[in-house]
């Protein structure tokens, strides 16, 4: 049997930020996203046991067994440069790892184990100077209940921790302590992600295409790739296929 998040152990393990846990929803990022056109301030973080309507990156849909993993949303507000936004999820992919030992990072969103996805990042621009980051991370799903034709995995399957009122705890607390102080966080996540120095096919917005090797992520959290003719290419958004 699955186990509910005990919201009220969370709740004092982020103080001064708050939860709230909802038993299903659409989408965390949604409810996140209403809550700060409402004025909301920052730290709110929403926890659903069950997502309807969970979304990943460019409109996909995501997943989320009940109480199969930690599904959260958080609402940020960030002070720095809209231009370091780029970072946040990012910074968010180096606390998910944080989390999760033994795990690596895909640029610029997805959280590896043993080189399948175990957890995937959304962050989204709502209004002027507010951010919501979500968080969708496989716990105890089975094989036949992740989705067919996709290379993911579970944190149970591939025998790491899952408990998951202290994973949200840990995971709220890394990205705040991340998220408090910014300092050596390329270092960091260069460090953690393994799409760096490998050959990959980057499929662009309009459907065009580089293939080439990952050289490194620049001050802007950009990936840099030299592509086949030479070039050094700089991505800000792409689809990202690591090419063995």
């Amino acid at each position: 049997m699955r186990e509910p998040i005990d919201a009220a152990e969370v709740a004092r393990a982020i103080a001064p930020w708050r939860v709230r846990l909802l038993a299903e929803t659409g989408s965390t990022n949604s409810d996140v996203a209403k809550a700060a056109r409402l004025g909301e301030s920052e730290g709110l973080v929403v926890i659903a046991e069950h997502q309807t309507a969970g979304r990943g990156r460019q409109g996909r849909a995501w997943v989320s067994t009940p109480r199969a993993g930690v599904w959260l949303s958080v609402l940020l507000r960030p002070a720095v440069d809209t231009s370091r936004w780029g970072w946040l999820p990012l910074l968010t992919g180096v606390a998910l790892a944080d989390t999760v030992p033994g795990s690596s990072l895909k640029w610029p969103n997805d959280l590896l184990l043993n080189g399948r996805k175990a957890a995937g990042i959304l962050a989204e621009a709502i209004v002027p100077g507010a951010v919501v980051v979500g968080i969708g991370l496989n716990v105890s799903q089975t094989a036949d209940e992740l989705p067919p034709g996709v290379n993911a995995t579970s944190l149970q399957l591939e025998g790491a921790k899952e408990e998951r009122t202290h994973l949200a705890i840990d995971l709220v607390r890394n990205l705040k302590e991340r998220y408090r102080d910014w300092a050596g966080l390329r270092e960091d996540y260069l460090a953690r992600c393994d799409t760096i120095g490998r050959r990959v096919r980057v499929l662009l917005p309009g459907d065009d295409e580089i293939t080439g090797k990952a050289t490194t992520v620049d001050d802007d959290g950009r990936l840099i790739v030299r592509s086949d003719d030479g070039r050094l290419c700089p991505i800000a958004a792409g689809d990202v296929t690591h090419v063995r």
